[in-house]
């Protein structure tokens, strides 16, 4: 029996390889597809939102209920947003991308605090909504009163003042803890983290933009801790509230 010549068995591992090329480029075109529009993992990387969700914990994101975006993982290409089903509401928990230009692509967790319209205000880490005091059994303090550095109080001052509805705009300098009243502008939303002391968010960097929302986490599929290192088993299936 005659054995192959080299340049068969060259035409044989092109035909494999061709193969198997395509069928892994279709494997991850569909991962894309799939990780756009309908549900993502995500995990927790840091204790701002505290003791809602802690760092270890392994989430499920819905992509599909605030409508996705085309996105190629690494290099940040997005293109051809989905119609939503929902708008996030004022209390639950959102995944959006950054705001900052440092960080385009760095996907964040908070709790929205309010939506467009709506006046809100802090005093003594106390949130006012619309006047009425908000009941936040979910909100944690851990430090006692600190200062914040002064280009931190700047750049809280510099984006509030605009939005600032209060009567001396002069003498109005805002902190972490009291702040306000602001008025959320339209199409955008303000986030905050539950660990209070422990979060950079619309406090610092202003309102958030509808287009920058890019799902609901909707289960915790996995949680483990580091220190000593162990599985929660306690969080595992459970929905972040």
């Amino acid at each position: 029996m005659d054995r192959p010549s080299l340049l068969e068995r060259l035409r044989a591992f092109n035909r494999w390889t061709n193969s198997w090329a395509g069928s892994i480029a279709v494997a991850v075109g569909i991962w894309i597809v799939l990780r756009s529009y309908l549900i993502e993992a995500f995990r927790i990387p840091s204790a701002s939102m505290e003791n809602t969700l802690l760092v270890g914990d392994f989430l499920f994101v819905s992509k599909v209920i605030y409508g996705g975006e085309f996105e190629v993982p690494l290099i940040g290409f997005r293109c051809c947003r989905a119609p939503s089903f929902a708008e996030p509401q004022r209390d639950g928990i959102v995944v959006f991308r950054s705001v900052e230009d440092s960080t385009p692509n760095l996907n964040i967790v908070k709790r929205v605090i309010g939506e467009a319209g709506d006046t809100l205000q802090m005093v003594h880490d106390t949130v006012y909504r619309n006047g009425r005091r908000l009941e936040e059994p979910y909100a944690l303090h851990l430090m006692d009163q600190t200062r914040e550095p002064d280009f931190r109080l700047a750049q809280i001052r510099a984006w509030q003042l605009p939005h600032y509805v209060g009567r001396d705009t002069a003498h109005y300098h805002p902190t972490t803890r009291d702040w306000g009243p602001v008025v959320v502008s339209a199409g955008h939303f303000f986030v905050m983290g539950d660990n209070r002391d422990e979060s950079y968010d619309s406090r610092f960097w202003g309102f958030l933009p509808r287009a920058h929302i890019v799902g609901k986490p909707v289960i915790i599929y996995f949680s483990i801790a580091t220190d000593p290192l162990r599985i929660r088993w306690n969080r595992i299936l459970r929905p972040p509230k």
